[in-house]
């Protein structure tokens, strides 16, 4: 094809749009409709769980107006990263939605659905035979690691995703998957060239994050023999030069280069023009393959149970040095557990944010003086619900009416809540941020046609 062009709506199936966004991205031609659903940004629970972030609902709603868009326009729909995180759990939950959708609006349109997650004993075949290696900052894989995994998945690259394309996949629904694969995958498989295909992919993997409007909806991209021109969804947003050059500056470790699993981008020689006052012309950008093909792995288990409690302190004695005030809570707090629940330091850990002073950026906060009014929250963890509670319950007093050092009376907080004490269930911790060497690019994959049985 001489011209390959993408319809992107949003940066998250199930954050909405407007309508008219689509509208105007199929009156200037669509051959294929990419969308990411997932992101390791919220933390590791949604892997550990296999639980999606986002609501049905919300997701039902993007769902069925990306469907109806394929079936108008004739473009197949890919999503990426199914279910938050990408676990075969997460792929299923959206193909039911798909099916359900699909039943109510009279469609047919042919479903794969790619399958990433991965058996902990298969990887450790790949361990003993020296095909995985770990990324910065972590050292070497220990097969336990892997044993201990609530869910492991594989980042799949393009290749699995051309395979259900090929096969006549209207709609392909990913597990986990790199942002970029998604939108590369249609113009890779049509033979467009790979710099201006995984660049490409790169500015439109979170919808309108590359315009003046980045809420205002998606993009609309065309990629060509030399380059790729892309322009907002919204009439109220524009692509400049420097909004566009901007994205390779997200989530990269260097602006000028990017890894995929089939090797790396490389835009040192791009050159980006505004063609007018929406649409931005990108050229010059090369893909170098890579001798190894690599698939990178995502890990999460369970780090212990915790409970929550949340106070609001307005009193200026003790907001005049709330930190020693903070000191003292997590001195009493160590007291009272010891004394009362007879547990030592290494059963049971806790935590003191104080929201409105330090609660985000800790001790290099540049901002100095007493707050006006502070939140604390005390994050308990333990190996159990029932002891992470009780920790936080022998801490309610404290939080209540703990005085600072130098008062002679008792002050009241406020508690945000009654209960005080807010079980929040397991606590996961992602534990893998390695790559295991390919035999094929598909091999850790699984590809499955038709709805789910």
């Amino acid at each position: 094809m001489d011209e390959i062009r993408i319809l992107t709506p949003t940066g998250m199936l199930g954050a909405g749009w407007d309508e008219a966004t689509i509208e105007r991205g199929l009156a200037l031609g669509v051959d294929v409709i990419t969308v990411d659903a997932g992101s390791t940004d919220s933390g590791p629970y949604y892997l550990g769980s296999a639980t999606a972030k986002t609501t049905a609902k919300a997701v039902a709603r993007d769902l069925r107006s990306l469907l109806r868009a394929a079936a108008r326009s004739g473009a197949p729909l890919i999503v990426g990263s199914c279910g938050t995180s990408g676990t075969d759990r997460g792929v299923d939950w959206v193909a039911g939605l798909v099916a359900e959708i699909q039943a109510e609006e009279g469609l047919d349109l042919p479903v794969a659905r790619i399958y990433s997650e991965q058996n902990a004993a298969d990887l450790k075949e790949h361990l003993d035979a020296g095909r995985i290696h770990p990324l910065p900052p972590l050292g070497e894989l220990k097969a336990e690691t892997l044993e201990s995994c609530a869910h492991i998945v594989g980042m799949m690259g393009h290749e699995p995703i051309v395979e259900a394309l090929a096969a006549g996949a209207r709609v392909v629904l990913a597990g986990r998957a790199t942002d970029t694969a998604l939108a590369a995958a249609y113009p890779l498989m049509k033979g467009a060239p790979a710099g201006p295909s995984w660049h490409a992919a790169k500015i439109v993997e979170c919808g309108g994050q590359c315009t003046t409007n980045p809420r205002g909806g998606g993009v609309h991209t065309t990629i060509d023999a030399t380059g790729f021109t892309i322009e907002p969804l919204a009439a109220d947003s524009a692509c400049t030069p420097y909004t566009v050059a901007a994205h390779m500056l997200y989530e990269t470790v260097n602006p000028f280069e990017m890894r995929e699993p089939d090797g790396t981008l490389d835009v040192r020689e791009a050159t980006y023009t505004a063609l007018d006052d929406r649409r931005v012309r990108v050229e010059g950008s090369r893909f170098h393959r890579a001798e190894q093909h690599t698939i990178k792995l995502e890990g999460s288990r369970v780090t212990g149970y915790e409970t929550l409690s949340f106070s609001a302190i307005r009193d200026p004695l003790v907001l005049a040095d709330v930190d020693a005030w903070a000191a003292l809570l997590r001195h009493h707090v160590t007291a009272r557990v010891t004394q009362t629940l007879g547990l030592a330091d290494d059963e049971y850990a806790f935590d003191v944010r104080l929201y409105g002073h330090n609660a985000v950026l800790d001790a290099i906060e540049p901002e100095t003086g007493a707050p006006r009014e502070v939140g604390v929250m005390l994050l308990v963890n333990a190996p159990d619900q029932a002891t992470a509670t009780a920790v936080a319950k022998v801490a309610n007093t404290l939080l209540l009416h703990l005085p600072a050092a130098a008062m002679d009376h008792l002050p009241s907080f406020a508690f945000a809540s009654s209960p005080a004490e807010v079980e929040r269930g397991a606590a996961y911790e992602f534990v893998l941020n390695h790559v295991v060497d390919s035999v094929t690019p598909t091999a850790l994959f699984r590809i499955e046609y038709g709805a789910v049985r």
